[in-house]
Order: C-alpha cells, then structure tokens, then sequence
C-alpha cells in the first residue's frame, strides 16, 4: 500500500514542477528584530511610548482601534515587563528560541519561493515580542510579522496561553512559520463574489494550505492544518464516508453560517460525522479538492490556482469522489 499522503506528494511534485520559474528561486535575506530586548529594557512607561511612535503596527498587533489611547497598553504593558515573573520566562523564552535560525532559514526560502510566483511580493519585516499574552499570537502584515513567542512556548514553557487543550497542540516554534505562510496567501487567495457556500469556504481554505505546502514543500502536512499525524491517517482512510457525509446531506452548497461553521470552524471533534473526525473537517476536505485538482491538470500553476475563484469548475476538474490516491 502506498503511503496514506502520497496523494499530497505527488501532486505536490508536479505542481512545483509545473509552477517554477526557468531559474531556481532567490534566497531572500531575514533578520529579525527582537523587540522583546527593547520592551524589557524600558526603563519607564515613556520609554515604552516611545517604541509605540516610532512602531506604529504595535497598535495593530494590540487590537487598539483609533479612538483607543496607547496609554491603556502601556502602562499595563511596563508592569508586565517589571514583573519578576514574566522576566523569567522572557529569559527561558530566550534560551529556548537562541538565535531562531530555523525560522529565518524557512522563512527566506519560502519568501524566494512567493516572489518567483509573485513577483510584487516584498519580504515584510520580522519581528518578535513578549507581551505576557497582552499581544496578538501572530500579526502579519505587507509590511510586518510579529511573533509573540510567549505563545509559541510549547508544552514545556512555564506559562501557556488560555487555550483550549485542542488549540494549544499548535502553539509550538514548529507552527510558526507554517501559520505565517497561510496568512501570506490571504493576499493572493481570491474569493468568488457573492459565493457564501461552504464548498467556497472550503476551496479558500484548501488553496491556502497548497500555497503555504508550495512554498514550503518540505513542511509537514500535519503542522500546515494542524491535525496530528493519527488524525490526518483516520481522515484519509475515512475520506470516502466523510465525502458521502457532505454528499447525503447536500451540504456543498449550504449557505446558513451556523451549518457552515460545524464543518469549517475551529472545534475539538466534528461529531456530526464522528466523535473521532476531527473540527474543521470541511477546510481538510477542500485541501483533498484542490490535491486532485493539482493531480488531473499538472500544469496549473500558483497564480492560476489562486487566482481562480470558479469553486465548481475547480471541484468539477478535480474528479474528486472521495478516493484514495491508489485508487
């Protein structure tokens, strides 16, 4: 039996052969400011303003709206950063994450790979904080990416965030670049207007994790959806009962969000279909779509993918029936 992601694979393998560009793509250089040494040598509050005038996406990155003084984060922000506590496990964090080479190395090559597809794309700035959770786990931007590595601790960091146990598998340095290359796409992931079906959501999502699997190839296909390796077997294995599921109950072309969200939301377990299927069943199941319609027309390339915002053509040419690549 072939392995259960040959499907992935092999259509990977083609797509990357079809949608690269006649020179191998550029490194693009990463540095990364480490903010955190900035906040946590703050010597009061006023220095603490002083980062938020000459960085203005630190608003952004705290949820701030317009008519919100920055005073609110600040000075609640100083009494983190004073905090014996949370200076500790800055340092932890510190030892934890060193130089973040592994992060810089992935991120430069996936950013070679966005700008040989697009080329108006311009490496954003990357930047790393900790807040004491008082931030955003990520913000990405045009032009920024902070990381709030208080978030990405693991399962051994001495604070976590309050998530639930389902959400906090993901909260690891392994996740990060994967999570920052999804939220890139966005840019790039057209949506058809006026479409409000959940096999429309279900498309943007499966174009989503082939950018980032494209520009990432080597990234594993459980860190890119955030399903563990059991559950990504189970659901591959169960794939023909799963598509009859969404077939019996003519859900494709389901509209009303509160259906919707039982198959494309965040949840610990889709129980519709099984105590064991996994939340956001629907976003693997567009993935599965978008691999086969890779699979029968091998000369799609990037742009063209995600450019293409005719969700019934793309499920039309994929044949997709809820087989197993084998089969």
């Amino acid at each position: 039996m072939k392995s259960i992601f040959y499907s992935i694979l092999a259509s990977a393998a083609l797509f990357m052969a079809s949608s690269g560009c006649d020179t191998p793509p550029k490194e693009i250089p990463v540095t990364v400011r480490r903010l955190e040494n900035e906040l946590f040598a703050a010597k009061n509050p006023d220095e603490i303003a002083g980062l938020f005038t000459k960085n203005p996406y630190l608003r952004a990155y705290f949820g701030l709206d317009k008519s919100t003084p920055d005073s609110l984060i600040i000075n609640q922000l100083y009494a983190n950063i004073t905090n014996p506590d949370l200076q500790q496990f800055n340092k932890d964090l510190q030892t934890q994450f060193g130089d973040l080479a592994p992060i810089k190395t992935q991120l430069q090559q996936a950013f070679g790979e966005i700008q040989a597809n697009f080329p108006d794309f311009k490496a954003p700035q990357i930047v790393t904080t900790v807040t004491g959770f008082m931030g955003s786990d990520l913000y990405v931007s045009d032009s920024v990416i902070v990381i709030g590595l208080d978030y990405f601790g693991g399962p051994k960091a001495k604070y976590r965030p309050q998530l639930f146990d389902y959400q906090l598998c993901r909260y690891q340095q392994e996740y990060i670049v994967p999570a920052v290359l999804f939220f890139i796409s966005e840019k790039y992931n057209k949506v058809p207007e006026n479409d409000q079906t959940l096999l429309a959501d279900m498309m943007w999502y499966g174009k989503g994790f082939e950018f980032v699997k494209h520009v990432a190839p080597e990234t594993p296909d459980s860190l890119i959806i955030g399903y563990s390796q059991e559950q990504l077997e189970d659901v591959y294995a169960s794939q023909e009962d799963i598509w009859a599921y969404f077939l019996d109950r003519k859900l494709l072309y389901q509209t009303r969000d509160a259906e919707k969200d039982r198959f494309i939301s965040e949840r610990p377990a889709t129980p519709e279909i099984s105590q064991y299927c996994p939340g956001g069943i629907g976003r693997w199941v567009g993935w599965r779509i978008i691999n086969r319609y890779l699979t029968e027309n091998p000369s799609t390339k990037l742009p063209d993918l995600m450019a293409n915002t005719n969700v019934r053509q793309l499920l039309e040419q994929s044949k997709y029936k809820g087989q197993k690549e084998e089969e």
